[in-house]
């Protein structure tokens, strides 16, 4: 590995030197290595999307019986199911056709130019024509072009967010590192293609390009990973399957009864037809997707974007959520909380970047001047920077989060920048590196008597460069090394980054200092405590999972203690000592291994874009249903993998925006769970419009066969029996789909995986409401026929009560539980309305001449209606019964 290598073995493995290749010798490597490009992915056609929305059990059977009517020439049949059959393609095809683009994301972080040293001098190039041994050059805000190993750095820092997920920038190195280690962000003197340099400048030997990179690697993941099918989408496709099979089957014994009884064979075909559009769902698709749409705008209004319609009901079965701890769970703003100075231990108040807050002593004791020349250590040796913008209101941080944080609290601590800059000069800096693991300024004293260097770094570094420590009065003496380091262990076991102030004087003639003139003499000053605070309100969100039987799970690039100390603050874990999977820990992990693990540990750090793939990929394997968040290039195989993948909308890179199924825009863990409710909604509310479809559909189907065994006449016509399903389903099933949460529906335990849509309730109910609506209507139908009247009025009658049984069913199945009676009907405004224009258009069928002469029908006398409502009514009485049944049944 090129990161176990030193400079001069590296130029001699890669065949190149300080001056760079020749001209002729990167054309000859081009040749052998290919471009410096990531592997195209093919996604599919707009003409394959849109074959794929007729890839469904349902609009099979809809396109047969469409050919069958064209043979017939019934026209208007054909018209009907033509139009619902493309009314679904379109809504289908319009929300797939922006899918599966994450790899070409995933190329856009290519960098378009690279700076380079060919021919011993320097050169603007393509990215493209990178190759193995090229030198390149790189300098602030400048994506990394390819896998580099550095060889010299200047301040290097490079954002490596985007890979590792840790939200502080690499500080770079260019020694070679002895740890054996596949963790992108261990590797500190490699650079990486598709990172981005934050300060500083550099050089680097190209060690890979295009498909051979850690972003090629990242990118076949993505490619090969098969996006996980969700269970709305299987569950659809197994009803489809059963409902089709069970339609064509009874609408052929229709078809053979009819005729068996006497009926002409055309007549018998297009009744069959018409049993079949009637019983068929044929709906349903266009439901399913209205009701995730209104899914989709309901979570947008909460800061969730759904890119894919199918997620929505997803994420509200989702049995576990993996989540990124940097920026979803925590602020993302570093904040000082700790500080040691003086023999005292103090606590800071007040989160993020604000300064509001204060120093709170734990002890009573006076004025500390080590507190204040702590503070104002960590204020002077440091590059950032904190702006308040006067138009928003607002503190504007800027450079590393780290250094912000001791901005903040020296202001905290009363002093103010400017005047701190104008009463200690700058005069000179050794900027930090990582090999020295601290940085110093050298600024005038206001004493006036020479100068004095503020030094700013790792508190065992700091401390070896101490022999004496500043007393609460300002007088130095000895350093008790041992107390220091017992409140940095204490600090450290509370998950908090740690950073140690001291200062050193000098005459006045010294200008410039050198490492070397700080190594020994220094006097020590403090250290200062720093976390990612976590959100305020995600600790609540957590506790609102836990109650609706979902499962949180931290996995982060961040270190174990920190990412510990976080998950017990959110009470992701109970235990001081809950179990901690590192990276490291999961490199000699078998896959079988792994699967046990992740049943029982809820916080992963240190971990690897494959790790977090594994992680992922077990989770599902164990049955569960997940959800995994992600902002960066290093997430996005876990975020196809995984059943829903919700990118940060703020800090997220446009790999992972591209790749997941959903975008929080606040990048706040609050949000994804606000969604989950949204989620069961829509669940619920497609539950709602099956019931009420197939139990309509099955008392259809009942009451004509029960006409043909009875050797009745056919009790409605095909007209009749597809204007009843467009008057009673072409609006109600719709109208459901905005169907308000039932209250306490987030608090309920997530569904099974292999849960049915149809439920055992629903499916005892709808056989109940299948009964009673054939049972009425068939009673009303030999009812008139016994009576004498003309087979027109008996039929008119039938569709009728049929009519209405249906749009009094609509009441029944806006609950499985609740009374019809206890839902105010104007909660569903639509749906009310929806009612009310049935009612209407089935009056305009009943007496208005050119409708009756299509559908055959006649006008109806108030005594018909004084027995067809109270018959139609017995629907709702019938299914209040058994809902008040199953309600005491639950309670005992």
């Amino acid at each position: 590995m090129f990161y176990q290598k030193g400079i001069d073995d590296t130029f001699k493995e890669l065949r190149t030197g300080s001056s760079g290749l020749s001209t002729e010798e990167a054309k000859r490597r081009l040749e052998e290595y290919g471009p410096n490009v990531l592997e195209k992915a093919e996604g599919p056609s707009p003409v394959q999307v849109f074959i794929h929305q007729f890839a469904d059990p349902l609009i099979y059977i809809l396109i047969i019986a469409a050919f069958i009517t064209i043979v017939l020439q019934d026209w208007v049949d054909t018209g009907v199911i033509l139009t619902v059959i493309t009314l679904n393609a379109i809504i289908g095809f319009s929300q797939e056709i922006k899918a599966e683009q994450a790899v070409r994301a995933l190329r856009s972080l290519a960098a378009p130019k690279a700076v380079v040293i060919r021919n011993g001098r320097v050169e603007e190039v393509d990215g493209e024509e990178l190759v193995p041994g090229d030198i390149v050059l790189l300098t602030s805000g400048t994506r990394v072009p390819a896998d580099l190993r550095l060889i010299e750095i200047i301040r290097l820092e490079v954002d490596e967010s985007a890979m590792t997920g840790e939200s502080i920038p690499a500080r770079k190195m260019t020694a070679p590192l002895s740890l054996e280690s596949s963790s992108v962000g261990d590797m500190k003197n490699m650079a990486f293609m598709g990172t981005l340099v934050v300060s500083g400048r550099g050089q680097g030997i190209v060690t890979a390009t295009g498909a051979k990179t850690q972003l090629g690697s990242i990118s076949r993941e993505v490619a090969r990973v098969r996006s996980a099918v969700t269970p709305l989408q299987a569950k659809l496709d197994h009803m489809g399957r059963r409902i089709g099979i069970a339609v064509i089957g009874v609408s052929g014994i229709a078809v053979v009864l009819g005729i068996f009884m006497g009926e002409k064979l055309v007549d018998m075909v297009l009744t069959g037809i018409a049993l079949a559009v009637g019983a068929i769902p044929e709906g349903l698709p266009v439901v399913v997707t209205i009701t995730l749409a209104i899914g989709v705008k309901r979570m947008a209004d909460k800061n969730a974007i759904l890119r894919r319609l199918h997620a929505v009901e997803t994420l509200g079965s989702t049995t576990v959520i993996a989540s990124d701890k940097t920026g979803t769970m925590t602020k993302n703003e570093m904040t000082v909380v700790r500080i040691f100075a003086g023999g005292r231990l103090y606590s800071v108040t007040g989160t993020g970047f604000s300064p509001d807050g204060e120093i709170v002593p734990g002890s009573p004791g006076g004025r500390n001047m080590a507190l204040e020349m702590c503070l104002r250590a960590g204020l002077m040796a440091n590059e950032s920077g904190l702006e308040f913008d006067e138009k928003k209101k607002t503190y504007v941080p800027r450079g590393d989060p780290t250094e912000v944080s001791l901005i903040v609290s020296a202001i905290k601590g009363g002093f103010r920048e400017g005047e701190e800059r104008v009463k200690y000069v700058d005069v000179d800096e050794i900027p930090f590196e990582s090999e020295r693991m601290y940085m110093a300024t050298l600024h005038s004293d206001p004493d006036g008597k020479g100068h004095i260097a503020f030094i700013k770094g790792a508190p065992d570094r700091i401390l070896g460069m101490c022999d004496r420590e500043l007393g609460q009065d300002g007088m130095e003496a000895g350093l008790d090394k041992g107390r220091v380091a017992a409140e940095n262990d204490s600090m450290g076991s509370e998950g908090l980054r740690i950073l140690a102030m001291a200062y050193k004087k000098f005459p006045a003639d010294v200008t410039g200092i050198e490492p070397s003139m700080l190594e020994s003499g220094s006097v020590f000053l403090g250290i200062q405590g720093m976390y990612d605070p976590p959100r305020e309100e995600v600790h609540e969100a957590i506790q609102q999972a836990k109650r609706s039987g979902i499962r949180v799970v931290m996995v982060t690039g961040d270190h174990k203690v920190t990412a510990l100390s976080i998950a017990r603050k959110l009470d992701i874990v109970d235990d001081e000592n809950a179990a901690v999977l590192t990276g490291q820990d999961l490199e000699p992990m078998t896959d079988e291994e792994l699967y046990e693990q992740v049943g029982r540990v809820s916080v992963f750090s240190r971990v690897s874009p494959i790790h977090k793939l594994r992680i992922v990929q077990q989770l599902i394997k164990r049955g569960e249903i997940v959800a995994v968040t992600g902002d960066g290039v290093n997430d996005t195989p876990a975020l196809k993998a995984a059943h829903i993948g919700v990118a940060m909308g703020k800090s997220g890179t446009d790999a992972a925006k591209e790749t997941a199924e959903m975008v929080i825009t606040d990048d706040n863990f609050a949000s994804i769970f606000a969604a989950v409710k949204e989620g069961r909604v829509v669940f619920a509310n497609i539950r709602k419009v099956v019931l009420f479809l197939l139990s309509s559909g099955l008392g259809q189907v009942i009451f004509i066969l029960a006409t043909l065994v009875m050797r009745l006449p056919l009790p409605l016509l095909p007209s009749q029996i597809i204007w009843m399903n467009l008057v009673t389903n072409g609006l109600q099933d719709v109208a459901m789909s905005f169907e308000p949460a039932e209250k306490g529906i987030e608090y309920q335990k997530p569904r099974p995986r292999n849960e049915p849509i149809i439920s055992r309730l629903m499916m005892e109910r709808l056989v109940v409401i299948g009964i009673v609506l054939a049972a009425g209507s068939l009673a009303l139908f030999v009812w008139e026929l016994g009576q004498g009247s003309s087979i027109e009025k008996a039929r008119t009658e039938a569709l009728t009560v049929m009519v209405f049984y249906q749009l009094f069913n609509v009441f029944n199945a806006r609950s499985e539980t609740r009374s019809a009676f206890r839902m105010n009907p104007l909660a569903n405004p639509f749906l009310f309305f929806s009612i009310v224009a049935s009612i209407i258009a089935q009056f305009a069928v009943i007496y208005w001449a050119p409708l009756q002469y299509i559908f055959r029908t006649t006008p109806l006398g108030l005594k018909d209606w004084l027995l067809i409502l109270p018959v139609a009514f017995t629907v709702i009485i019938v299914v209040e019964i058994d809902k008040a049944v199953r309600r005491i049944m639950a309670k005992k």
